[in-house]
């Protein structure tokens, strides 16, 4: 018998986060990262790009005015939002240093570009850019930690945004 493997064109659809403020959180998702809010009806909402139905849901069902979750808990540790291109990605972290939202680090994985953040839930946030395969598709499945690390490097943030003002110009 063959082993089910998932399909490689699986993608994973959206998020639906818990928020004490619904309000607040729609703020945060519409005014700061930029979503479309597709509609709010109080104590949920669902924010969009594209016109999706939505990428982002947000509920109050258990979490009303609740504070967020410790950090030395399970449960989520960060989602990603994917950006088409590295010049998308340097917009969104541009729209960031404008609102002055802080972020928590940044990194160049060599598979990816990536921004930390948290929503004002604590919920983590990574503002990313994939690579083409072709890029790193040599790395080898037996990877040690200690190869996966010097993969890891840091990410130039003043190039990132030079490259959101040149688009401006």
């Amino acid at each position: 018998m063959v082993e089910y493997r998932t399909p490689p064109e699986t993608r994973i659809g959206h998020i639906h986060l818990k928020v004490a403020d619904i309000d607040r959180s729609i703020s945060f998702y519409r005014d700061v990262l930029g979503f479309n809010l597709n509609f709010n009806l109080g104590s949920f909402a669902f924010l969009s790009a594209g016109g999706y139905h939505h990428q982002i849901g947000l509920n109050t069902w258990q979490s009303k005015g609740a504070p967020p979750a410790p950090q030395r808990t399970a449960g989520l540790y960060h989602f990603a939002i994917n950006y088409p291109s590295r010049r998308d990605l340097a917009r969104a972290f541009q729209r960031l240093m404008n609102k002055q939202y802080p972020i928590d680090g940044a990194a160049d994985h060599t598979s990816h570009l990536a921004i930390y953040m948290s929503d004002p839930d604590g919920n983590g946030i990574e503002l990313a850019w994939d690579r083409d395969p072709s890029f790193w598709e040599g790395w080898r499945h037996d990877l040690t930690a200690a190869d996966a690390q010097a993969l890891n490097k840091p990410l130039d943030l003043g190039a990132l945004l030079l490259e959101a003002e040149e688009e401006q110009s």
